[in-house]
């Protein structure tokens, strides 16, 4: 059945026959047993190669006949069905059903019937001739129950011919009627007798041509149909169960009959081969010869019996890498393939490799063709979809794909999420790889033989795969791929590490020769041995990364102060992993994969393993394998923990490993009973050449009375009791308790691990969606409270409480972990989308919709501001309100070129929402649009669940209370719009001014340069390369005209696309001969929060500056009626001025805020240092002005006489003395009007930056012009304050001061 079709299988239309299993209707009679029957066994505590349930699985069918009124007219309406009636009946697929199993049941592993159906046959039973391939076909399966337990299935599907004269009819019948519906479709009407024979003569040729090649004939062909045998077993032992079941096939197929009945090789199997014990080997008998396998030791890693090669074959090292990195961050992956065991392999390999994690979602490596609904679960999965091979992946209608990794695992092509980090040390990691790879002839780049395209591929030359990005290819020299490397320092490394590679090729294929050579004597085929050391050395260096990354990983473990029982009720509230510090200690390229990996469900359950198990006896076992092996790496001291280093330490561990397999496989431990006949009545166990038998239940449903290996498990058994009942006492749980909590942990955060296969009724289906809907918003909820916790936890540290606990690697990660959980909520029971990102499409209907209601002339005012929503921030006077409109903030995103998929256009728009505090708003306003809602979104959908809905949105509200710049710091290369309004004074004269203003603006990320402004124009707009925060804004004139004299009160400056608001304010003049003289100054400005927003919580900024009142203005004029400090309040200003900047420079260097803020500010060092200078300053006389620069240049003077007169005490103070002047000199002779209390905050800012304030200080208060200027009881005096003042500047000497270009423009020093 076509990957296209959801309807199940099984569902017959109105008034068609159909086949049922006990003769039902008129049409057919009853079926022969020997139709579909497919075995299954399911296991005991044996091998399964052990105790097995052989189930005879069966496959009975419903052929569809249509017996239609009206051909042409069911035709259609059957195929929009998914009914797929264009296929011709031999190439559709009916429903299988299990025929019998062995044993009936067994106690802990109960026989789910529908799932084995479905998963040994997932398209259904098919029928074939004898036209057709009918080769028997291996794949492996997997059950997951709901406590995440997992069941393997390994089945054999062949083909049987069909005996029952009723089915063959049947399938003729179906043929007549197929063709008949054929003509009437394909017949163009026409009345036009000419034409009508022409084309009837065409027509009836493609009819021909159709029956010809894919028809049946009831009197030439024989019809075929499969059948399949399944084993069930507990751990998944592939090569050993595939060979017992080719074997099995084997001997009904031989002209010469088996030496035993089949009874006695599946009584065998089912009872009397054990499970190898772990570290050892077992031998056992199949039909026609012995079957090995083997188990590893619990010290080394855990069973894994799929070939590694064929993965690296059909997809080459950079894209499994790729695909190994998407399923560590827990994407989203759909594999695609037209053979069950491929997918199964990759799944497989993939979640292998994740050692010592544990894939924690849905897993469903075949997906069976009646689930396909499941590939709309908003969680991650890893699923394997089966390709009918006709179909391209263009075809494919995926519901959601914004997050989605898609590998078509025949074509060797990987399509990757956008912005995936990259995998740590990769370049290394692929090159470790590629060296065991080419040691086993494998190339690195895959074995383009080995996929189905081979054809298509044989014309792309290697170098073009390697520029093929989307392939992700890596050339086959290994070097080509690193020229693409532009740093000379790593391209000198790599070159190095590929010398060594070089040598180390050589010895890998010397280690092979001489491992052959051994006197070991290998009891399997050198294939199959060499399938085991690839997996081995493979598996080994994927391990050897996480050991490696993770070494000193305990350290950061915060393990609970509470009891276990209080622990798991805040479960999910608790911190138990310090990221943080974990990160501070990584390299700087590991931030981006490691930040994001550490946030998934993978290691939070990794964490909890490890905080629940503590004595080594009750470790889980992969844990203790993983424990052991990072206790290696501290021995060795390979690395300190606190070390930052990216050096790349290949695995050291892959020989020892090798050896452990080559030993149990050159000395067996144990071999099985052989078997032998069973007390069956006679005549039983015959069967008919290529028919595979019903089996006699009796003598397979139970097995034998005594058992040695059943005996030898019990005190085993015992004793493992025993251990957890001391244990569970020392922990005051009993056992259910603890397996509670131990499956708790487990089950944390992960809804479903597979989808129900046992029963597909609509209320299942209807309840699975319910679980998806509760679980994405119990996922919104604990995200948008991370991300809160995060955020506030950074604001407490800048009003002084606490730790700093958050990167902006690590913002990042949690933003773009929420934009992808929107994903996946706008994705669920989506059924019309444009686009690979449904939340874009969403709005993109939305703006369509509101376009059309525009035109029609039926707007509606909602997305427009009214005046009584004035954002709160812009109650500043003159500037007009920014209107709040989703519309408008989707036209800016579409604005932005730099965007090119609709994935990233629908990110941008969520972090401008998030930076506007508008996202719960503007999603509100997004789905009360209910006519759309229902148009695009199924009735299930999480969309159109109100009260979830209404929650969600109410979390996201949350947001509100903190303010983000997700988009200003990310979009750092676009053009933004801003406006500027400048406010005069009203009272003193502003209409007046003849002068010609300009003004320059700077911000974090870059400065506008110099803008004119038009004379008499207060406010204007103009565009820019994005700012980022903005940080100061330098205004002056040029001092032309009759009145050049301008009082300014403040300038405001906002972004036009995020709303932000900024005011700097400034209550001086600018004029020659007004207040300090000067004609331009640097303003430092700050964010404006809204009011609401002040009254929630204490603002962490010095509180705003009012617009300057007459006083606060007569003040700045005369700089000496300031406010009088003390010294005690002038010594704690410094202090804080100081203690701020200090701060500021232990934070990560991503989370630093404004320096100029810290220097400039209003409780800046220039501002504490100017309190200083002012205290004890003697009053001028009437009517002038006296500033601290006219001091400092008396100062000046006074050394350049001395040094002239050369009556220097000491060279120490000779060199301060000349900086000092030499300083004084060079702001004197910029060539910019910034005025004396402009000159005073340039020394501050440059003396900050050169470490030379406090040689300064001590410089002054040597100097007899502070005795002339200064009163006695003067701070500048005061030998003991001095020196702790000091003190205190001598802090900054150990961090490297970067100034503005604003505040230092036109001096060089």
């Amino acid at each position: 059945m076509p990957s296209g079709n959801c309807k199940p299988i099984s569902e017959g239309s109105e008034g068609e026959p159909s086949i049922e299993p006990a003769g039902a209707q008129v049409l057919i009679g009853c079926i022969s047993e020997k139709i579909g029957c497919s075995v299954s066994w399911s296991c005991t505590d044996q091998l399964s190669v052990p105790g097995l349930k052989f189930a005879d699985v069966a496959l009975c069918q419903y052929i569809q006949a249509s017996k239609t009124r009206d051909g042409a007219s069911r035709f259609i309406s059957s195929a929009t069905e998914g009914e797929n009636f264009d296929q011709t009946p031999l190439r559709r697929t009916f429903k299988s059903k299990v025929l019998a199993r062995y044993p009936e049941n067994v106690e802990w592993n109960p026989f789910d019937q529908d799932a084995v159906g479905m998963l040994c046959m997932p398209k259904g039973l098919a029928f074939k001739t004898q036209a057709d391939s009918r080769e028997p076909q291996f794949h492996s399966f997997i059950i997951t129950r709901e406590d995440g337990s997992r069941t393997f299935g390994f089945s054999l599907t062949f083909f049987e011919e069909v005996t029952s004269k009723q089915i063959c009819s049947a399938m003729q019948t179906l043929y007549h009627m197929h063709n008949a519906e054929y003509d009437i479709l394909h017949t163009p009407p026409t009345n036009d007798k000419d034409s009508c024979s022409s084309t009837g003569d065409c027509n009836g040729t493609s009819i021909s041509k159709l029956q010809r090649f894919n028809s049946y004939d009831i009197s030439r062909d024989t019809l075929y149909v499969s059948k399949c045998i399944c084993l069930i077993t507990p751990m998944s032992f592939m090569k050993a169960c595939k060979k017992v079941l080719e074997q099995l096939h084997q001997a009904v197929t031989s002209p010469q009959p088996p030496p035993l009945p089949l009874e006695s090789y599946i009584y065998n199997i089912l009872y009397e081969v054990p499970l190898p014990p772990a570290g050892r080997s077992l031998k056992f008998s199949g039909v026609y010869g012995p079957i090995i396998c083997q188990r590893p030791s619990t010290n080394e890693l855990p069973l894994f019996d799929f070939p590694v090669k064929e993965v690296f074959e059909l997809l080459g090292v950079e894209n499994v890498v790729q695909l190994f990195t998407c399923a560590l961050l827990e994407f989203q992956i759909l594999l695609y393939s037209q053979h069950y065991q491929r997918l199964m392999t990759v799944a497989e390999t993939i979640t292998a490799l994740m050692f010592p994690f544990q894939w924690q979602h849905v897993y469903v490596p075949i997906l069976p063709a009646s689930l396909l609904h499941f590939l709309d679960a908003p969680v991650p999965y890893l699923m394997g979809l089966h390709s009918n091979g006709l179909d391209d992946r263009s075809k494919l209608e995926l519901p959601q794909e914004a997050n989605l990794c898609f590998v078509d695992v025949d074509n060797h092509f990987i399509e990757l999420p956008e912005d995936l980090p990259q995998f740590p040390n990769k370049l290394e990691f692929v090159q470790e790889i590629s060296e065991i790879l080419t040691a086993f002839g494998i190339p690195p780049e895959g074995n383009l033989h080995y996929s189905e395209s081979a054809s298509k591929m044989k014309s792309l030359r290697a170098c073009d795969l390697v520029s093929d990005k989307r392939n992700g290819n890596v050339a086959g020299s290994p070097l080509n791929s690193y020229e693409l490397l532009k740093e000379n320092e790593t391209i000198a490394r790599l070159q190095a590490l590929v010398k060594r590679t070089g040598v180390s090729l050589e010895k890998l294929e010397v280690r092979e020769e001489t491992s052959s050579k051994k006197d070991l004597k290998i009891q399997c085929d050198e294939e199959e041995f060499k399938i085991y050391q690839l997996n081995i050395q493979i598996r080994e260096i994927f391990a050897n990364r996480f050991t490696q990354m993770f070494a000193d990983y305990e350290v950061f473990v915060i393990q609970p102060s509470q009891d276990k029982e209080s622990w798991f009720t805040n479960r999910e509230q608790m911190q138990n992993f310090d990221k943080a510090s974990f990160l501070s200690d990584q390299p700087e390229p590991y931030l981006p994969f490691l930040s994001r990996f550490l946030e998934t469900q993978m290691f939070a359950s990794f964490i909890d393993n490890k905080i629940m198990c503590h004595d080594e006896d009750d470790k889980d076992p992969i844990l203790r394998v993983f424990d052991s092996r990072v206790d290696k790496i501290r021995l060795l001291n390979v690395r300190t923990p606190t070390l930052r280093t990216s050096m790349y330490q290949k695995c050291t561990t892959i020989d020892e490993a090798e050896k452990s397999i080559e030993l149990r496989l050159a000395k067996i431990d144990h071999t099985a009973v052989h078997p032998h006949l069973l007390d069956m009545k006679i005549g039983q166990g015959k069967y008919e050449l290529g028919f595979f038998p019903k089996l006699q239940s009796d003598v397979l449903s139970t097995g034998p009375a005594s058992n040695k290996w059943t005996k030898r498990n019990a005190p085993a058994q015992w004793r493992r009791k025993d251990r957890q009942k001391q244990h569970t006492e020392h922990l005051r749980l009993d056992n259910d308790q603890r397996e509670k909590y131990i499956q708790e942990a487990r089950n944390l955060g992960s809804t479903i691990r597979q989808p129900k296969l046992s029963n597909l009724s609509p209320s299942v289906i209807a309840q699975t969606n319910w679980k998806f809907v509760e679980g994405l918003l119990k996922e919104c909820r604990n995200k948008t409270k991370r991300m809160l916790v995060e955020k506030m936890g950074r604001e407490a540290v800048e009003l002084g409480h606490g730790e700093v606990n958050i990167t902006g690697v690590e913002e990042n990660t949690l933003i773009a972990s929420l934009c992808d959980l929107l994903e996946r909520i706008w994705s669920h029971g989506l059924q019309i989308k444009q686009g690979k990102s449904a939340l874009w499409s969403h709005l993109l209907h939305y703006l369509e919709n509101r376009q059309r209601k525009t035109t029609s002339g039926s707007f509606s005012t909602s997305g427009i501001l009214l005046d009584s929503e004035r954002r709160k921030s812009d109650t500043s006077p003159g500037m007009s309100p920014l209107r709040i409109s989703l519309v408008q903030d989707m036209r800016h995103i579409q604005n932005i070129s730099e965007i090119k998929t609709d994935v990233g256009k629908a990110r941008a728009w969520v972090r401008l929402s998030m930076e506007k505090k508008l996202l719960s708003r503007h999603l509100k306003q997004l789905l009360s649009d209910h006519e759309l809602t229902k148009k695009l979104y199924k009735r299930y959908a999480f969309l159109r669940c109100d009260d979830e809905k209404e929650q969600f949105l109410y979390h996201l509200l949350s947001f509100n209370a903190v303010d983000y710049f997700c988009f200003t710091n990310v979009f750092t290369t676009i053009l933004i719009p801003y406006h500027i309004l400048i406010v005069p004074s009203k009272k003193l004269g502003g209409s007046m001014f003849t002068a010609n203003p300009w003004i320059c603006i700077s911000g974090e990320l870059g400065e506008t340069g110099v803008l004119q402004i038009p004379r008499n124009i207060l406010e204007m707009t103009f565009e820019c390369q994005n700012l980022g925060k903005l940080t100061t804004v330098q205004i002056g004139h040029d001092n032309s005209g009759l009145y050049a004299k301008w009082l300014v009160e403040y300038v405001m400056v906002r972004n036009e696309i995020t709303g932000h608001t900024y005011k700097f304010p400034c209550g001086r003049w600018l004029g020659k001969g007004m207040d300090d003289g000067s004609l331009e100054r640097i303003l430092v400005g700050e964010l404006l929060t809204s009011n609401t927003e002040a009254d929630e919580r204490q603002c962490r900024t010095p509180p705003l500056q009012q617009s300057p009142s007459m006083i606060r203005r007569l003040v700045t004029i005369s700089p000496n009626n300031k406010p009088k400090l003390n010294t005690g309040q002038i010594q704690e200003a410094i202090g804080e001025a100081v203690n701020g900047i200090v701060k500021h420079f232990h934070k990560p260097e991503k989370e630093r805020g404004s320096l100029t803020l810290l220097l400039c500010g209003e409780s800046g060092l220039v501002s504490a240092l100017e309190q200083v200078f002012q205290h004890g300053f003697k009053s001028p006389r009437l009517f002038k002005n006296v500033f601290i620069w006219d001091f400092l240049e008396k100062a000046q003077t006074y050394y350049e006489t001395l040094e002239q007169n050369e009556m220097v005490p000491e060279e120490n103070w000779q060199t301060r003395a000349r900086n000092f002047c030499r300083f004084i000199t060079a702001i004197n002779n910029t060539p910019r009007n910034i005025g004396k209390d402009g000159k005073f905050q340039m020394l501050v800012c440059l003396g900050a930056r050169d470490h030379l304030l406090h040689h300064w200080i001590a410089l002054l208060a040597d100097c007899p012009i502070t005795a002339q200027m200064y009163e006695d009881i003067a701070l500048i005096k005061d030998h003991t304050l001095v020196n702790s003042l000091i003190r205190v500047l001598q802090t900054l000497q150990e961090f490297n001061i970067t100034l503005e270009a604003s505040l230092v423009k036109g001096i060089d020093i």
